[in-house]
């Protein structure tokens, strides 16, 4: 009968523990959802930033979510200096957008379907900034050298939105180009083709006045999102 009672004291001492434990781990996330929602970035989802406190408080070092819903390894940095031709047959190089937000995008005007969807969506979250768009300049940077000449980019990006500038150079510049943004490219020949295609990959990044990805988004990312994350960005400076 001891025995009986005795068990039957410790189950109701572990339940006990047990909601004690539970309304204190409710209390704690409530707090940190508290503080992320007060102290959220600019740009910054309260989702991400909830992940950001929770790691700060747990000790993890684990990669979060960018501002684009890309995950990145922690410490990976996007970006960086580049030597490309515009399409009006200038040179220009990273310093030449200082000072400026940029949408960016690889691809090639020769692409049959992801190129001139995620170019469009571009203009439209140009179009849905309003006046702060004046402060961002829409990039489009060739992986197809070798037919996307500069007059070939001044025709394509010309049909998409009218502050688009289009970047070639030689194989060498868009390689160097592609690796400090993590492209990957490649031509691909079949043999039912008449002409190659390239294929590559498809984000879109929000480049900082510093050179620097602050977002990136994957590829039917809406653009009303897109231009979201750029007026926090802006805010932000």
């Amino acid at each position: 009968m001891d025995a009986a009672r005795t068990g039957v004291y410790g189950q109701r001492t572990m339940l006990k523990a047990i909601r004690l434990l539970s309304l204190l781990l409710i209390l704690v996330l409530g707090g940190i959802w508290s503080w992320a929602w007060l102290g959220r970035d600019a740009g910054e989802t309260l989702a991400d930033s909830f992940a950001r406190r929770l790691a700060a408080v747990t000790g993890q070092d684990g990669a979060l979510p960018s501002a684009g819903g890309v995950q990145l390894p922690q410490g990976m940095v996007l970006g960086g200096p580049f030597s490309l031709v515009n399409h009006e047959g200038r040179p220009v190089t990273e310093q030449s957008f200082a000072g400026r937000f940029l949408l960016l995008f690889f691809g090639y005007s020769y692409c049959p379907d992801v190129c001139p969807t995620e170019l469009g969506v571009i203009a439209t979250a140009m179009d849905e900034l309003g006046p702060a768009a004046a402060r961002v300049t829409p990039v489009f940077v060739s992986v197809d050298p070798e037919r996307d000449t500069p007059a070939q980019l001044a025709d394509y990006v010309s049909r998409f939105h009218p502050a688009l500038v289009g970047l070639t150079g030689t194989p060498e510049q868009v390689a160097a180009a592609a690796r400090a943004y993590r492209v990957y490219y490649a031509k691909v020949n079949r043999p039912d083709m008449s002409q190659y295609l390239m294929d590559h990959s498809s984000f879109i990044y929000l480049v900082g006045p510093d050179g620097r990805v602050r977002a990136l988004f994957r590829p039917e990312t809406p653009p009303e999102a897109i231009a979201q994350a750029v007026r926090g960005q802006l805010r932000g400076g």
